[in-house]
């Protein structure tokens, strides 16, 4: 059963546009964060800014980008290459018009692309973020794979996800993401840990607050 009117990730459901207005309005989408997931918004604000560290001549993948809530991250001129990649038509509109109204769209490139098969060489990305995704997609692993496949070896991965283990409380979250077909099987802080490390990534930290948890790790090569 799924509950109508939400749409799929492959759409562009209900969902994604409430969750893009809390991550773009720090005050009241602070609030509701804390009210529903337990979580500080300013953790996804603050793994955003790795975005605009980056050095001119640096190639991002943001993958799924969604509405393009990341790019708070991306400064005026930096001189980067951002490929925003996501498997609906509709959400790559949105980060366009989003890069646009920031400034940045010189340095924004859309890419329809499924996260599991992703469109590029190994290695062609320093940095790669993947902020609130893991726990949508059918298969986190492989997933993870590919996301560290494209990352050059000293390069970096970061992003978050509605985690697993993050005790009963949140459980129901869980359930009716599911029931309403905007989550997948999802996975641990643990497993997240460990198949980064498997795929060479080094320095894995993994931070929980609330429900979710954000990851970063710099890739061995």
């Amino acid at each position: 059963m799924r509950i109508p009117g939400l749409g799929s990730w492959s759409e562009d459901p209900l969902w994604g546009a409430f969750y893009d207005w809390t991550v773009e309005h720090p005050l009241p989408g602070g609030v509701l964060w804390r009210a529903g997931i337990g979580s500080d918004l300013g953790l996804l604000h603050g793994a955003a800014a790795e975005i605009g560290r980056q050095p001119a001549g640096a190639r991002i993948l943001d993958v799924p980008c969604g509405g393009g809530v990341a790019l708070r991250g991306l400064r005026r001129g930096q001189g980067v290459e951002y490929v925003a990649a996501d498997i609906s038509p509709t959400m790559l509109d949105r980060t366009l018009a989003n890069a646009r109204r920031r400034g940045v769209a010189d340095q924004v490139h859309t890419r329809l692309a499924d996260v599991e098969a992703l469109p590029f060489e190994d290695g062609s990305f320093d940095l790669v973020v993947s902020f609130t995704g893991l726990h949508c997609f059918p298969d986190p692993a492989r997933a993870i794979d590919e996301i560290v496949r494209v990352l050059r070896p000293g390069g970096v991965v970061t992003g978050s996800a509605l985690l697993e283990d993050t005790g009963l409380r949140y459980a129901p979250v869980r359930a009716a993401g599911r029931l309403a077909g905007l989550l997948g099987p999802g996975c641990t802080g643990e497993q997240v840990v460990d198949r980064l490390t498997a795929r060479g990534v080094a320095a894995v930290s993994l931070e929980t607050s609330g429900a979710m948890g954000y990851f970063r790790g710099v890739n061995r090569g």
